[in-house]
């Protein structure tokens, strides 16, 4: 169990099909979505490649419009954002990279950070001249949206970010999410080490116990509007997620019902459209109590007296 959980989760991120079907406790929703033709993540024809800070990047393209930045999570690459760019690539000219040490990108020299891997992103929108794009993230994804945003405030314009978190630990994790990370990251072995691709992946599986580690504050300096979304069953904390979207100043929330860490991969429906409606609609900054009078009395008014 262990050793299959490695590989898909790497870090907790759960974000391989493969980690769905270990569970018998929750059945990814297959009936959503039909399964895409073309083969994302290994479609020579979309792809290209670029080097920024030492690393060859591999990158994906589809479709036409304005630029939408799709960023997959720990341990897994564009194949995993299947449903997304599928969904989005007929509305926007759809953007997918692997991150270093992921996928069909190289290794890089040293630790693995967000930060590093956020810089990638900047570079890649720069190479492709995009200029302000869109982005989704999921997990690892959603806390290099954020760092992009404020890192690099002139190419975002709205952000959607599944499941981040600012730093790791027991306040941040369930304790049952903790413990498998723990668990995945002490299954590596010495014969493990021995390959590429275990050195690879204990690298990757590592990083997520020791970071990232965000100061709170700077979540405060993020203009572009953001959705932070989480399932109501997530590997973060439900209130890490709401202090997240509570530093925000032009943030919106919501919890997906019925859902896991896995919810764009078991109802992409129901993350897609969430994130369409989001990027597609005007940014209304919501004053609680103004906005609460306002409906209020126009509510009173439909009332018979």
């Amino acid at each position: 169990m262990i050793s299959t959980l490695r590989m898909a989760l790497l870090a907790g991120v759960l974000l391989l099909a493969s980690a769905c079907t270990t569970s018998t406790d929750h059945v990814p929703d297959v009936s959503v979505v039909s399964p895409p033709v073309v083969p994302y993540g290994a479609n020579a024809a979309a792809s290209g490649t670029f080097e920024h800070d030492g690393v060859a990047l591999y990158y994906e393209t589809y479709g036409e419009g304005a630029p939408l930045l799709i960023v997959h999570g720990n341990g897994a690459s564009i194949g995993s954002m299947a449903a997304q760019i599928e969904y989005f690539k007929s509305r926007y000219r759809v953007v997918a990279m692997d991150s270093r040490d992921h996928g069909r990108s190289a290794d890089s020299i040293g630790p693995l950070t967000y930060e590093a891997m956020t810089d990638d992103l900047a570079a890649l929108i720069d190479h492709l001249r995009l200029g302000p794009v869109d982005v989704i993230g999921w997990s690892d994804g959603g806390i290099e949206a954020l760092l992009l945003a404020a890192r690099h405030p002139d190419k975002v314009n709205k952000i959607v970010s599944l499941a981040p978190n600012l730093s790791p630990g027991p306040g941040v994790f369930y304790r049952e999410t903790e413990d498998l990370l723990k668990a995945s990251l002490a299954s590596h072995n010495q014969e493990s080490r021995q390959t590429a691709a275990g050195r690879r992946a204990e690298k990757v599986a590592a990083m997520v116990l020791k970071e990232p580690n965000i100061d709170p504050e700077l979540i405060e300096n993020i203009s572009a509007p953001t959705l932070i979304l989480a399932g109501d069953h997530d590997m973060v904390r439900i209130e890490h997620i709401v202090e997240i979207f509570n530093r925000l100043p032009n943030g919106q929330l919501a919890v997906l019902p019925d859902s896991t860490h896995m919810v764009p991969f078991d109802n992409p429906r129901l993350f897609n459209d969430t994130a369409a409606k989001f990027l597609g609609s005007p940014f209304t900054k919501r004053d609680r109590i103004a906005d609460f009078l306002m409906s209020y009395e126009k509510l009173r008014a439909t009332i018979p007296r």
